[in-house]
């Protein structure tokens, strides 16, 4: 028996191999600059952060926050931006938990490649609702991830959302 247990993702090869990808340069300084937000997935903006749903979710309601500064390392934001960080995930974690119901969150930051991080030079954290079966059969027999809603979809609800409880 293998000591290694193996958990396959194959719907996130485009994301790794940025075979997908549209454009090039950091997607989050092109969000940053975009004029159109729904176009961009930029569900919300801070005065030195912002919000956008992942385009390659690990779950429904995945999303970023990340500075506008174009910065690397936890180490290399000011004291505002980090509170401005955490307090932009704070607000996240409640509109989702209105919205979606999750069980739990996961919140995490990939600082450099090795680490897991898909844009390295741009410091942004994950925000993942969790569900106590959000892994299940489909994922582990058949290769499929479900996610239960579109982008589209979401989008429009923490939108109308975020708009409401300002």
């Amino acid at each position: 028996m293998n000591a290694w247990q193996r958990l396959w993702a194959p719907w996130r090869a485009p994301y790794i191999t940025r075979t997908s990808r549209k454009g090039t340069g950091c997607i989050f300084c092109r969000a940053k600059r975009a004029r159109d937000d729904r176009a961009v997935y930029v569900v919300a903006r801070g005065r030195r952060v912002f919000c956008l749903l992942n385009l390659y979710p690990y779950n429904n309601g995945h999303l970023m926050i990340s500075p506008y500064r174009h910065v690397g390392s936890l180490n290399r934001l000011t004291g505002v931006e980090m509170q401005e960080l955490l307090g932009m995930a704070a607000r996240m974690t409640e509109t989702l938990t209105h919205l979606l119901h999750p069980d739990g969150f996961n919140l995490g930051i990939n600082v450099g490649r090795i680490a897991g991080a898909g844009i390295p030079g741009h410091l942004h954290l994950h925000v993942v609702p969790r569900w106590q079966a959000d892994t299940n059969f489909m994922s582990v027999v058949s290769n499929t991830k479900v996610i239960s809603q579109s982008l589209d979809a979401l989008y429009e609800r923490l939108t109308a959302t975020l708009k409401t409880s300002r």
